[in-house]
């Protein structure tokens, strides 16, 4: 990675572009029945769609859809399960604000599905690994969010090990940009996420949010997802319900350290504690202070 690149301040999604002058949030709607944060809603269409617009009007800027559970030990669903539940959430949210949904899936068909119901962003858990993702949203000219992965999640907890995870996270990622990025999708397009939680122990995960601004060279915008997750918990003693404080603590310090959107399942206080967060974090870097 060349040192002289920095991350984007802005990214195209749908017809607009989000600028980075301030951190934003991605509001987690769990389209499934066993999520790991016990905030699923699968089978209940109005009630993610509910819970979407109220994200919304909490100041979320994006919400990602996802009908497939990715906490470790989850089993795959089928294509056709996944589009069931997701869908029609899409299609109203997406009318509800055109150009701001984002579909968490890493199947192709699923990911069109819900292109044509009015998603602009993919976020891929597997790192566009499919080839066919990759052409499919360079056709429909969406926006992406690649996410590293070590194996998946029937096995991803199962005693992860890296020389430096860091900077293999960095090379996967680089990697899997370049491929986007060769199959036509475009650069201004293109966020990388380094999967907290995803094949990363709880020292992974708090090392890869000490040295996040080393993804910055990556030169895309960075997205993190550490709300309720289980290093917070195994830090706490505290389930997923009662991890806020946790959550809100992570994700400023990842945002002091590069990050540039926050996945959050509790929008509504993620983004109050990041109006406060912002302004401090500014004036320190014009301190020279990070």
């Amino acid at each position: 990675m060349g040192s002289s690149r920095v991350t984007s301040s802005s990214v195209k999604v749908g017809t607009c572009r989000l600028r980075f002058d301030s951190p934003r949030v991605m509001g987690i709607i769990n389209v499934t029945l066993d999520s790991f944060s016990g905030d699923g809603v699968a089978g209940d269409t109005a009630a993610a769609v509910s819970r979407g617009k109220a994200m919304f009007l909490a100041g979320a800027d994006i919400v990602d859809i996802g009908g497939e559970s990715t906490r470790p030990g989850a089993e795959p669903v089928s294509i056709d399960a996944e589009a069931r539940r997701t869908i029609g959430v899409v299609e109203a949210l997406s009318a509800h604000r055109p150009g701001r949904i984002s579909i968490d899936t890493y199947k192709p068909e699923v990911a069109e599905k819900a292109l044509f119901a009015g998603a602009s962003i993919i976020n891929d858990v597997t790192g566009l690994g499919d080839p066919r993702m990759r052409e499919m949203i360079a056709e429909h000219g969406a926006s992406v969010v690649i996410m590293h992965m070590k194996g998946e999640p029937r096995t991803m907890q199962k005693s992860p090990r890296y020389k430096d995870v860091v900077s293999e996270v960095a090379s996967f990622l680089q990697e899997r940009v370049g491929a986007a990025e060769a199959a036509g999708i475009s650069p201004g397009r293109i966020m990388v996420d380094p999967g907290i939680g995803f094949g990363k122990t709880a020292d992974h995960n708090i090392e890869i949010i000490s040295r996040l601004a080393e993804l910055k060279a990556l030169g895309k915008p960075i997205v993190i997802g550490v709300s309720r997750k289980s290093f917070i918990g195994k830090m706490t003693g505290l389930p997923p319900e009662e991890r806020l404080e946790g959550s809100l603590a992570a994700a400023v310090l990842a945002v002091r350290n590069g990050a540039d959107i926050v996945r959050a399942h509790d929008v509504a206080e993620t983004v109050r504690a990041l109006r406060v967060a912002a302004p401090i974090l500014r004036k320190e870097r014009e301190l020279g202070g990070i």
